[in-house]
């Protein structure tokens, strides 16, 4: 089949809930993919940050496809090793003392949030369930996680929205202060606010919440759904904070390609999450976990070095191409924030023509590339985008 027949049977058939780019995928190696008309593309999207080990990595093809072979699922009625693997080795790596496996970030904030309120339930009674988010924040598209999103452009069409959230401005700490109350429960952060335009938190912020916080046994829930998993270049983004998390949700790269969620649990809120509190049929799905086994194994210390020397290199080609006013977030997720009259849609098209695969997030252009690209990736990447940003 060619692009416009899988386009045009998409599009008969299935909701047109997103606004695709006009691109059928077929299939793909490393970096690279190649679409059905046999065009071929520098991925720098790893489907949106999900694709850690780039397409189709040797190693996790065969975990999978042997797990596939062997056992596809069985639900959380029975025990898997691929799970209590994963489970001990994101512990082991974390310092956490438990894990609950969802299929999505979306389920995995939702997971979250309901630990904090199960812990504050317990152990404060009642009137005590307030999650505290940060404006410009996204953690999904389910009812809860969006009433948690602190983006009012979100917050259309579904109400009415759940009770008992509030919104307070990034790296405002007197605010901070006036928005908590005795009803707050937790507060929700991500460490760079991804579709919030790849914006970082202030370290500083960031200490004095985590006090705060601590010092009134408010839990901190750090989503790190889009920056966990080596993306900013350490394990976890919060490692880069002076911030002591209670609740950690994770999702995307995890699985290097296929649908997982995580919520990492201290003890103390663990404790509270007893069963018939919360499930889900699909979580920590066998073939699932297979594949993120490959993932947390290939991250070694040696990895996230390399991870941020690229990161490094990346972010100082782009600072010199024209018309970038600014490059933001960490490691590699990158923001790039033009001058005035540039378009990071325009630009994300023209880019796409000449074989590069972008995102953008608000007003800036977004690159979320495979933890595993090389300089040669980085160079070629630099080389488009400046023959698209010199031409406009």
């Amino acid at each position: 089949m060619t692009n416009q027949q899988i386009i045009e049977r998409d599009n008969a058939h299935v909701a047109h809930t997103y606004g695709r780019n006009q691109i059928a995928l077929e299939q793909g190696k490393g970096m690279h993919v190649t679409d059905f008309d046999g065009k071929e593309y520098l991925d720098f999207t790893s489907g949106i940050g999900v694709n850690s080990l780039g397409y189709c990595d040797p190693d996790w093809v065969a975990a999978v496809s042997e797990q596939a072979g062997r056992l596809q699922h069985t639900s959380n009625l029975y025990y898997t090793d691929p799970c209590g693997q994963l489970a001990e080795t994101l512990c082991k790596r974390t310092g956490f003392d438990k894990v609950f496996f969802a299929n999505s970030g979306a389920e995995a904030n939702e997971g979250s949030m309901k630990a904090a309120r199960k812990y504050s339930f317990d152990t404060y009674g009642e009137g005590r369930y307030q999650v505290v988010s940060l404006v410009n924040s996204f953690h999904g598209r389910t009812l809860a996680s969006l009433t948690a999103t602190g983006q009012e452009v979100f917050h259309h069409y579904f109400g009415p929205f759940n009770e008992g959230f509030a919104y307070t401005p990034a790296n405002d700490y007197e605010a901070f202060l006036k928005t908590v109350t005795p009803a707050t429960c937790a507060v929700i952060m991500e460490m760079v606010q991804g579709e919030g335009g790849v914006c970082a938190l202030d370290k500083d912020y960031v200490s004095k919440v985590n006090a705060y916080c601590h010092e009134h046994d408010i839990l901190i829930i750090v989503d790190e759904v889009q920056t966990g998993i080596g993306r900013t270049g350490t394990f976890l983004a919060y490692e880069q904070f002076d911030v002591q998390p209670d609740v950690v949700s994770l999702a995307k790269g995890l699985g290097g390609g296929l649908p997982i969620g995580a919520v990492l649990m201290s003890e103390k809120v663990a404790k509270g999450m007893g069963p018939g509190t919360h499930g889900t049929t699909f979580g920590g799905n066998p073939v699932v976990c297979a594949g993120a086994n490959v993932v947390m194994k290939k991250l070694t210390d040696e990895m996230l070095a390399d991870v941020r020397a690229k990161a490094a290199a990346l972010r100082a080609g782009l600072a010199k191409l024209p018309h970038v006013q600014e490059v933001s977030g960490l490691g590699l997720m990158v923001g790039i924030a033009f001058e005035e009259g540039i378009s990071a849609k325009e630009v994300l098209t023209a880019c796409q023509n000449k074989g590069l695969l972008c995102l953008t997030a608000k007003t800036r252009l977004r690159l979320l590339p495979p933890l595993v690209l090389t300089n040669e990736d980085i160079e070629k990447a630099l080389n488009i985008l400046n023959e698209v940003l010199s031409a406009l």
